[in-house]
């Protein structure tokens, strides 16, 4: 649910008298330049490292942003320090918190000072992934043939929130413990799952959907029968309390934000899986090119 929402001439107003009258108010902290639409020039999105949709979804903004005149910094960390960010407003907006599972703590603990502009794509889910020709299919079948997946689960960060319900619900859910569960981050574990998918080796590794990964490798979902790792959530645009004052524009944009999966694979493929650099603005800026009618919509 939305915390609070501005009309557009209030929202306008407000933002016009922060400036005028040179008050701090998120991001920065600092009432920089105003555009013609009322928003504050400069905006901060904060961007979960190693979550591949959020890196995508802000690289996308960064460039549709850029081109309507903001001035866009994209800061790269992990969800505890975000939150933490957005509260204490030196953020504006994080595009990637999933709901409501994944970041409920996050949102418990600071609820009172961030803001829910609501979800963007609703068929995200946790997952734990195995190669396509795995002898299992079922979490509940994993304990009795770790010895197949080298008595080993590889996971990502560890202050990541796939990692907490993978550590107090899944392996004990599914008596795992005899498993060795390796954390590191996310290209690490991309990296375990290439060279077991070159050598065609078993791999279990947690996973989450929407990600490129599906495209790119021969890999299956473990059932999950006792629902540890939940069902679909949402992926919601959090902003900072002042958000909609400093930018009543692009806080309107984000509220009507919407993505299906089929375009944000689209749009991670072309990033991460066809793309040799870490420069995305060129590949965004093609697959723009590309998909022109449904960016227009975004700041229609």
């Amino acid at each position: 649910m939305k915390k609070s929402t501005l009309t557009g001439g209030l929202a306008l107003g407000a933002a016009s008298a922060l400036l005028l009258a040179g008050c701090s108010a998120g991001g920065a902290g600092d009432a920089g330049e105003a555009l013609e639409n009322g928003d504050r020039k400069d905006v901060t999105i904060a961007v979960f490292n190693g979550w591949d949709e959020g890196v995508a979804a802000s690289e996308l903004w960064k460039a549709v942003l850029t081109e309507q005149g903001y001035d866009v910094e994209l800061e790269y960390a992990d969800p505890a320090p975000v939150y933490s960010g957005l509260a204490s407003e030196d953020y504006d907006v994080t595009l990637d918190t999933w709901l409501p599972i994944t970041h409920a703590d996050y949102v418990e603990e600071y609820g009172e000072d961030i803001v829910d502009l609501g979800a963007w794509n609703d068929e995200a889910k946790l997952t734990i992934a195995v190669n396509a020709d795995a002898p299992i299919d079922s979490l509940d079948e994993l304990a009795d043939n770790a010895d197949l997946f080298g008595n080993r689960l590889v996971g990502i960060e560890p202050g990541s929130g796939l990692n907490r319900v993978t550590s107090e619900e899944v392996i004990p859910g599914y008596g795992l413990e005899d498993l060795e569960y390796l954390t590191s981050s996310t290209p690490a574990m991309l990296s375990e799952l290439t060279a077991a998918t070159d050598a065609g080796e078993n791999i279990a590794v947690t996973l989450w959907s929407p990600h490129w990964a599906y495209d790119a490798f021969p890999i299956k979902d473990l059932a999950d029968p006792q629902g540890a790792l939940g069902s679909a959530e949402g992926i919601h645009s959090y902003s900072s309390a002042s958000f909609e004052e400093t930018h009543p524009t692009l806080a309107g944009w984000l509220q009507a934000f919407t993505m299906d999966s089929e375009l944000l694979y689209s749009l991670e493929n072309a990033m991460f899986n066809e793309n040799d650099s870490d420069d995305y603005a060129p590949v965004v800026e093609q697959w723009i090119s590309e998909n022109q009618e449904y960016v227009d919509s975004l700041t229609a």
